[in-house]
């Protein structure tokens, strides 16, 4: 196991927090979880870790990085450089940074802003967050059909990436019956090694 220090800032119903410490732990990483709440992350001192009071935040050593696909592509480079998880090839870096996009948008609006609306009361439009979600789904659903991981032939920081709020649609009130393929691919993400479920609420 690499010779590391790195503290993960989050907490641990957060998805986006979630798919950093899937990350970790398939690379074999060790790590300090400081569990951050709302209320320390409206403090002086985590300001200065992240001017945006969110999280995750991940301190590597004397590096301070935010945003977690940001950090999910700092880890494949640093810690697993040619592998699968982040390819090379062009085509295959295309395709994780497509679905990267994909996490941080209609994801994050649809299915992460659902939950989040469901279960911590967050002011937002729930049908809408919920509509987002079926499309993004039903997008998924068209590709997974005939394929086992959403970017290239091997599992990326992609899947990493859209597993947590997929998984966790349903404490938004978006069923994933109709999708059988989506669950197919959730089913293969919790069966690598090392896989930890993010805590259901």
């Amino acid at each position: 196991m690499p010779d590391v220090n790195i503290k993960l800032y989050s907490t641990h119903l957060s998805g986006h927090g979630h798919r950093v410490e899937l990350l970790l732990k398939m690379l074999g990483l060790d790590y300090q979880f400081i569990d951050t709440p709302a209320s320390i992350r409206l403090t002086d001192a985590f300001y200065q870790l992240n001017p945006m009071q969110q999280i995750p935040v991940l301190i590597d050593d004397d590096l301070v990085l935010t945003d977690s696909n940001a950090i999910l592509v700092y880890l494949a480079k640093k810690y697993a450089l040619q592998s699968h998880w982040l390819p090379e090839d062009p085509i295959g870096a295309a395709q994780v940074q497509k679905w990267l996009s994909i996490a941080a948008g209609e994801v994050k609006f649809g299915a992460a802003v659902a939950r989040a609306i469901v279960l911590f009361k967050q002011k937002n439009d729930l049908t809408n967050a919920q509509n987002i979600a079926k499309r993004v789904l039903l997008l998924m659903q068209s590709h997974l059909e005939h394929r086992t991981w959403l970017a290239t032939d091997q599992v990326t920081i992609a899947d990493l990436a859209c597993y947590s709020y997929i998984a966790r649609a349903p404490e938004g009130g978006i069923s994933l019956d109709e999708f059988p393929a989506v669950t197919a691919w959730l089913n293969r993400v919790e069966a690598l090694e090392h896989f930890q479920a993010m805590p259901r609420v």
